[in-house]
């Protein structure tokens, strides 16, 4: 913990020698573009991968970049950031190599985390025949990361929080982004663009706000 102490007063130095209101700005409050929901591992430092500062990215972070409907957590932060922040765009942002990912895919048991991991084998089953058709495990693993963004990007959509956003005159633009922890470089999947799921069940999960 010393070191983190010693860094934390190093970067308050340089901070204020950079800007001295610095902190003051920041204290006033905060009115961030994006949500960023994406991967709790420690390899994706989010504000440095996009060029981003304090106060420009809300932040929800879980095993995978799940969209779960009963993640009380993560639907709080979801009204926040819609309802009170205002913010414009939602990206939820999964990497190749994710370690969630990859538990889901195997037949282990990894204790307590098994549960969150089934929302994962589910996007498994809805595209199998896809994901067998593919030899090289670790292409298949790519594109199992690549599936449960686009499905979580989908399960957003779903939220009655969004359904509700998308009824006023400046709703939220949903993204769903990969990021290779190879190349350093996030990669845009065209969810909402390239799928046709929403208008196949519009008449399931769409929500109309009485009167």
């Amino acid at each position: 913990m010393e070191k983190i102490f010693e860094n934390n007063k190093k970067w308050v130095e340089r901070k204020l020698n950079e800007d001295p209101d610095y902190f003051n700005k920041l204290a006033k409050g905060q009115t961030p573009r994006y949500l960023y929901i994406g991967c709790s591992d420690s390899r994706i430092p989010i504000n440095e991968v996009t060029g981003t500062g304090p106060g420009e990215i809300f932040v929800h972070r879980n095993i995978a970049n799940m969209v779960v409907h009963t993640d009380m957590n993560l639907l709080s932060v979801l009204q926040y950031a819609v309802e009170v922040l205002k913010v414009k765009d939602i990206i939820v942002c999964g990497h190749y190599g994710c370690g969630g990912v990859a538990a889901a895919a195997s037949n282990k048991q990894f204790g307590l985390i098994d549960n969150w991991l089934r929302n994962i084998k589910d996007v498994i089953r809805l595209h199998e025949p896809e994901l067998l058709s593919i030899k090289d495990e670790e292409q298949r693993h790519r594109r199992l990361v690549e599936l449960n963004i686009i499905e979580q990007v989908l399960n957003l959509s779903k939220t009655s929080i969004i359904q509700n956003a998308m009824q006023t005159d400046n709703p939220p633009k949903l993204y769903g982004l990969v990021y290779d922890l190879s190349e350093g470089l996030l990669r845009d999947l065209n969810v909402l663009e390239q799928s046709d799921y929403m208008k196949r069940y519009e008449h399931i999960y769409s929500l109309e706000q009485d009167a």
